[in-house]
């Protein structure tokens, strides 16, 4: 953080712990949801514990979430063009959200009043914890004293490495948000078909494959993994969870087991993402080949 030349923006869809925000000097803007009648989260809204957030899911609460808007990300950005530094803004997928819209409309803005500053967004295409992979080597890249063009330049071309892999208990919270049909929903839930999806190239959630049963689907995650990996002896392995810690040490152990030496950074799903994808839902991101 002592070398860094500019500032680094990011938002709550990334999963980051906030104490990573506050060791590494990241900036965290909020996304929101309502469960419930309720704002939560968001720039107004009230905190919301994770564990409880999973509990009212599986007690049937059915939350809706909101993306950040141009007027809720530009003091974030503005705080430090005030002061002299340049800001670099790593989005949520556009694919998923219309985030990244936001962030390009509060810089236009801003630029206009700050002509000297550099305002820069990089449109992950990321989600989750991949996000905070993404975020992290970001992180790693702008301390080695990197400008923020080179950062921004070396940020375009990482992200198509930044593989995401997950597995869901429950096909329902999917089928809500139309990402899986409700016959396969409803025939997955049947016959216990779990399916495995990933994050393509342009940022959308899309099923790659089927297993029969939780344990094969978190297998899968592996599979793929020992497919695509391309680590580094300094490269971290993420993982992010919807409140099933079991699962996450069973994912762990498999992966120990084939990428031995690595660190393996794992994190709750947040009630933005969790909104979406459920209960349950276990995630493993990692550099590699391709996504």
């Amino acid at each position: 953080m002592a070398n860094r030349l500019f500032e680094i923006v990011t938002d709550s869809a990334s999963d980051l712990p906030s104490e990573y925000f506050e060791k590494h000097g990241v900036e965290c803007i909020h996304l929101g949801l309502m469960m419930n009648g309720v704002n939560y989260e968001g720039e107004d809204g009230s905190p919301l514990d994770v564990r409880e957030f999973y509990a009212s899911l599986r007690s049937g609460a059915m939350p809706t979430t909101y993306q950040v808007t141009a007027e809720a990300a530009k003091p974030h950005f503005e705080k430090f063009l005030k002061a002299g530094r340049d800001v670099l803004a790593v989005a949520f997928s556009s694919g998923l959200s219309g985030t990244e819209g936001s962030y390009r409309m509060a810089a236009k803005e801003l630029k206009e009043k700050y002509p000297d500053r550099e305002i820069v967004v990089v449109d992950s295409l990321c989600a989750s914890m991949g996000q905070g992979l993404f975020v992290d080597y970001v992180v790693r890249k702008a301390d080695s004293g990197a400008t923020i063009g080179e950062t921004a330049e070396y940020a375009e071309g990482l992200k198509w490495q930044m593989c995401h892999y997950f597995t869901v208990e429950d096909l329902f919270h999917l089928k809500r948000g139309g990402r899986v049909s409700a016959a396969t929903a409803v025939i997955g839930s049947v016959l216990n078909i779990k399916p495995v999806l990933h994050v393509d190239d342009e940022g959308h959630l899309v099923a790659v494959s089927k297993a029969m049963g939780r344990r094969k689907s978190v297998q899968a995650l592996v599979k793929y993994m020992a497919e695509l990996a391309e680590l580094g002896p300094e490269d971290p392995v993420f993982i992010s969870h919807g409140d099933c810690i079991g699962d996450v040490e069973y994912l762990k152990g498999l992966v120990g087991e084939k990428f031995p030496g690595h660190e393996i950074v794992v994190s709750y799903i947040g009630p933005v993402i969790g909104t979406h994808s459920g209960a349950g839902t276990l995630a493993l991101f990692f550099k590699g080949k391709k996504r």
